[in-house]
């Protein structure tokens, strides 16, 4: 007996060998590591198979699995291993197909969140981490989570808005929040604060922000000294600032060391006496040395140091006018202090700068030293009419000379701060401002205004693109600003040479050109050839699809809507299939869509109830009685398989299927007599002669197969329906 077993098992396993195994041509595993001669069934504890030499362990919720569950077939290698293939995806493409970045095998529950932000553009630190998820993706709670952006203002834009201490609109602050707040920190108070704008130094450098921002008002701090320190100004008597009509600008002497010290007064030298310079340059050594009253520095002495016999000055100034013994008297004619004298200028309300230095004394006080005019005008009025470069008359330039010239000599440099007024000076033209020359080049009479005058050179020397090859306009301003490199450009003409349509209107320019205007391409394909490589909704490189990509694709974002005018070349579409929408049949699935009737009208088959196709075990090779053109009317074949009602007797005599069949959900059932009443009392007595003649549909059927009269059965055959 056990010969016998071993032969079948012998047998069993040639003839499979030699047979289509119903696991595909891929399964390369022995039949008896899943399966005994017992049977096909596997048993537990009975096979050597394990699920790991196929490549996909099987772990967590897996391991439970009935396998059914994800080999639909017996074809086990039509199961794929992407969790996208088995599992809804929840999310609609929101954060791609890697589910196993946030789930595993165990849960759906993501406990890893803060791991699977680090991967992504934006980690979770600081407050961040203790936000709901809603909080910065609204759409959480359907399991959307849209591309946002990770840029702080894109989220906290309200609170940038509101901020009143201080107002951040009105201080024109960043919107780069992490310029003064900590990523890293719970609340707002993690300020890295950049104080440039008022640098914080020596004196200065305080923690204690309150102390200048006294109850938490950053708005309405003034960067002028005296708008915290007037009391200091005002409790200064060494020397008094007040008495003394000091500036109230602090940093005209003072810097940000502690305790004020030191202090330079630099203008002592031009408003009063030179001290840091000329013969008493460190020859002092506190104020009081000549300001012996410290209550008013209006009071100074000469005599003090330069200690002279009253009677020798005397008769050493005897011949001098109105010659005083008195420091008053000293300043008067030794200005600055030199033993020789003279008139010092600088206190007069006529300080004499640049080429005024060098002026004889005449030539500005022609009618006496009495009433000479201060404005420019008034002496160098003939300047004024002789200058035509440029014509200060025909411009109508302002007489006022100290709006664009110094006393510098020969008029140079000079500036023009109402140049706007005649050619307006932007972007890079600012920056030249300084350069007269570089766009005058010594003529401020003829210089031209079009861009092309002063850039022809630059327009012949671009190549990227070659603008002379491409004969563009010679307007500058069609494509360019005065910004400084031309950039960025705007390129108006661009339908001329490639049109700008769909998506392309507002794709970057570097994105198609890469920082190159000369050898872009101008297919499709030329551009997006990794888009083509990449796809794989359908496999575009497997269906040797055209790389021609106007084929099918228009330029809309994301390429959709898009068409498949090479659709009959995979599947010809006819009849019904010409009109309908292609996500009725692919739902999204372009790669693994079924091509049999069947594959799509499995409900169609199952819903249908007149006949009922399933419960009638109808065929599901739909092409048998039904087109692509309409489902009715169809072409069963009831004639031949069954009864003829399209021909015969019964032709056109019957509405509906359940005229015969009386009982909609078993199409075995049917009657004739419904429709045919007889007295049965009559077809008895009519049918005595009949052998096993019984008065009912199927004994009708038996002898009248056609039904008709005259073609009938001779001996009843045995019949294929069954009359309950």
């Amino acid at each position: 007996m056990r010969k016998l077993s071993l032969i079948g098992l012998l047998l069993i396993t040639t003839l499979l060998a030699h047979s289509q195994s119903p696991h595909g041509d891929d399964l390369n595993f022995d039949c008896d590591d899943c399966h005994t001669t017992q049977g096909w069934t596997m048993e537990k504890g009975k096979y050597s198979f394990t699920h790991d030499l196929t490549g996909f362990e099987l772990k967590g919720q897996h391991v439970s699995l009935d396998c059914r569950q994800c080999h639909q077939t017996l074809v086990f290698s039509e199961a794929r291993t992407e969790c996208s293939s088995c599992h809804t995806d929840m999310h609609q493409q929101t954060v791609g197909f890697a589910c196993e970045r946030c789930h595993n095998e165990q849960s759906w529950i993501v406990n890893n969140i803060v791991d699977v932000h680090r991967q992504g553009r934006f980690p979770l630190m600081g407050a961040h981490l203790n936000a709901d998820c809603q909080d910065c993706h609204p759409s959480a709670s359907l399991l959307l989570f849209e591309p946002v952006g990770v840029n702080c203002i894109d989220c906290h834009q309200a609170d940038y808005n509101s901020t009143t201490a201080p107002n951040h609109i009105e201080a024109g602050f960043s919107e780069n929040c992490t310029d003064c707040h900590k990523m890293n920190a719970f609340s707002w108070s993690g300020i890295d604060f950049t104080h440039d704008f008022f640098p914080l130094t020596e004196g200065h450098a305080i923690a204690d922000c309150g102390a200048c921002h006294p109850g938490g008002d950053f708005s309405n701090a003034n960067p002028e000294c005296s708008s915290c320190h007037q009391e200091d100004y005002d409790l200064t008597q060494n020397p008094s600032h007040g008495a003394s009509g000091f500036s109230l600008e602090c940093t005209e002497c003072h810097t940000t060391a502690p305790g004020w010290k030191p202090a330079e007064f630099k203008q002592h030298d031009t408003q009063y006496f030179p001290i840091y310079s000329g013969s008493h340059n460190g020859e002092w050594g506190n104020c009081v040395d000549c300001h012996p009253n410290p209550s008013n520095y209006a009071i100074f002495t000469c005599t003090d140091c330069h200690e002279h016999n009253k009677e020798e000055m005397d008769d050493e100034h005897d011949e001098v006018g109105g010659y005083i013994y008195e420091s008053a008297a000293c300043l008067e004619c030794h200005p600055n202090g030199d033993g020789e004298g003279g008139f010092n200028h600088n206190n007069s309300n006529f300080p004499l700068t640049g080429a005024h230095l060098t002026t004889m004394c005449a030539d500005c006080h022609v009618d006496g030293y009495e009433g000479t005019s201060t404005f420019c005008a008034d002496c160098h009025q003939v300047d004024y009419d002789q200058s035509t470069n440029p014509n200060h008359g025909e411009l109508d330039l302002d007489i006022d000379c100290a709006q664009c010239h110094t006393t510098a000599p020969d008029w140079s440099p000079a500036s023009f701060d109402i140049h706007d007024n005649y050619y307006t000076l932007t972007g890079g033209h600012i920056d030249v401002a300084n350069d007269c020359i570089s766009c005058h080049n010594g003529d401020y009479v003829n210089t031209p205004t079009a861009c092309n005058d002063c850039h022809s050179q630059d327009y012949a020397d671009a190549v990227n693109p070659d603008h002379t090859e491409l004969n563009l306009s010679i307007v500058c301003e069609e494509c360019h600003t005065t910004n400084p490199g031309w950039n960025p450009a705007e390129f108006a003409v661009h339908n001329d040479y490639y049109p700008l349509l769909g998506a392309h209107i507002n794709v970057d320019c570097n994105a198609c050109h890469d920082g190159n205007y000369e050898d872009t391409p101008n297919s499709c394909f030329g551009c997006h050839q990794q888009d083509y490589a990449d796809t794989d909704n359908p496999n575009h490189t497997d269906l040797n699809l055209a790389t021609t990509c106007e084929d099918c694709h228009t330029i809309n974002p994301g390429w959709s809507p898009a068409e498949f005018a090479v659709h009959n070349d995979f599947y010809p579409l006819v009849g019904a299939h010409t009109t309908v929408d292609c996500n009725a049949c692919h739902d999204g699935n372009y790669e693994d869509t079924p091509n049999t009737c069947y594959g799509c009208h499995e409900d169609d088959y199952n819903q249908t109830t007149e006949p009922p196709h399933a419960s009638a075990q109808f065929s599901t090779d739909c092409e048998l009685c039904h087109t692509q053109f309409a489902w009715e009317p169809s072409t069963f074949d009831h004639d031949a398989q069954y009864f003829p009602i399209y021909s015969g007797s019964h032709q056109g005599e019957w509405e509906s299927c359940i005229d015969c069949h009386t009982n909609p959900t078993n199409y075995s059932v049917f009657s004739c007599i419904d429709c045919h009443e007889h007295n049965q009392a009559d077809m008895d007595d009519e049918h005595d002669d009949v052998p096993d003649y019984v008065y009912n549909s199927l004994a009708c059927f038996d002898c009248h197969p056609t039904g008709e009269e005259d073609k009938m059965r001779s001996i009843r055959p045995k019949t294929k329906y069954i009359i309950d």
